[in-house]
């Protein structure tokens, strides 16, 4: 610790969206970086923009993206650094940040297990890692829940949706996620909190969302860390 703090001292560290040198006490993303961050506050309430995006297509608890997203943004790079450049201590501080808040609102209560959204294994063996998974994990040590990997798979390797409409979207994702086989009965009646990294149109997590709730009697709520604006 005393070596760290003498490299600190004379060698800072950056901080990854600005590129500013770190104070002592904060962690990859400045105050004022943190600070201009944009959020939804949907944490605080059901009826929200994101949530609306699912209605009358799968039943769920709670749905809510923590950031607003748009491109040339801090959250943009953020993003682009977690998901793209293996930042993965991004995902710890911005799970660190969403739990103080979720333990402030009264939504996103008696979560059991965290469910990311799978990479497919030819797409996970190519990056190295899946980005929400130290998210995740850091997601369920907050919550008192546990992280789960594998019940949800992802079966046909498709290509990035980024540019693709909202129609191609939900076609591009129908028959793409299965439950694993033999799923062990202690997960039925469980509430599952699906993650994933931006919410555009819905599609990828409507497609997990209405297979987790094919295990008899399961609750689902999904969370983002931002949504398209």
């Amino acid at each position: 610790m005393l070596l760290k703090s003498l490299l600190n001292l004379f060698y800072p560290e950056p901080c990854l969206t600005c590129a500013k040198p770190l104070r002592n006490n904060e962690v990859s993303i400045c105050t004022i970086c943190r600070d201009e961050f944009p959020k939804t506050h949907f944490i605080n309430y059901k009826a929200n923009q994101a949530a609306k995006l699912f209605y009358g297509k799968v039943k769920l608890v709670n749905v809510a993206a923590y950031y607003w997203y748009s491109k040339q943004h801090i959250i943009q790079e953020l993003i682009f650094q977690l998901k793209y450049r293996n930042h993965q201590e991004i995902g710890e501080l911005l799970a660190n940040w969403i739990v103080f808040d979720i333990k402030k609102s009264n939504q996103f209560k008696d979560i059991d297990y965290i469910i990311p959204v799978p990479l497919h294994p030819k797409k996970l063996k190519k990056r190295g890692y899946n980005q929400l998974t130290v998210f995740g994990k850091t997601l369920a040590k907050g919550l008192a829940c546990q992280l789960e990997e594998n019940i949800l798979l992802k079966t046909k390797n498709t290509i990035t949706q980024t540019k693709a409409g909202k129609e191609k979207r939900w076609k591009n994702t129908q028959n793409v996620f299965a439950l694993a086989e033999n799923i062990s009965s202690d997960f039925e009646g469980k509430h599952f909190l699906l993650i994933d990294d931006v919410l555009t149109t819905g599609a990828t997590l409507l497609a997990c969302a209405l297979e987790l709730k094919k295990i008899p009697e399961s609750k689902v709520s999904i969370l983002t860390i931002a949504m398209g604006a």
